[in-house]
């Protein structure tokens, strides 16, 4: 297959099949999600979130859905943080306790994240620009999470 993402890899989608050429045939929107994804991960601004570190927080994102896949290519890159791709570990012995329960409840309890969620990020020393970071960092893991589901679903190998 001409093209190769994240998603697609992640998605285990088969070359030859239906849903290989439907994707095939809507590759603009999957090289459209791979320009976010570095975006994302490597962006031009990064703050002090380095590569490594938002491998790592997307590989736990990816673990607290399920998505072993995912989690295992985004772990590739943590690096010196690879213990925070496992959400077992809290943060604390990377300085980002906060960081990491922040990222863990937005992934996956949305609905329960709150003002009193980003105060606690303010009050850990986060500036607002690295927060938007974070957010930005779980909202596109979110629609990546979807479109792998959704990919699987197409190719009846389940979510």
């Amino acid at each position: 297959m001409a093209l190769e993402t994240t998603a697609l890899r992640a998605a285990w989608l088969e070359p030859g099949t239906p849903t290989a050429a439907a994707v095939e045939g809507r590759a603009t929107i999957f090289e459209m999600t791979q320009a976010a994804e570095e975006a994302v991960l490597r962006p031009q601004d990064a703050g002090p979130w380095s590569h490594a570190l938002r491998a790592a927080l997307a590989a736990r994102i990816a673990r607290l859905n399920d998505e072993t896949a995912l989690a295992e290519r985004y772990a590739e890159g943590a690096g010196e943080y690879a213990a925070l791709a496992d959400p077992a570990q809290d943060g604390t012995a990377h300085g980002l306790a906060a960081v990491t329960g922040f990222m863990d409840k937005v992934a996956a309890k949305t609905r329960e994240v709150g003002a009193e969620d980003i105060a606690g990020l303010q009050a850990a020393g986060v500036a607002d620009a690295d927060i938007v970071r974070l957010a930005e960092l779980n909202a596109f893991l979110a629609y990546q999470l979807r479109v792998v589901a959704g990919l699987r679903l197409m190719q009846g190998t389940g979510a």
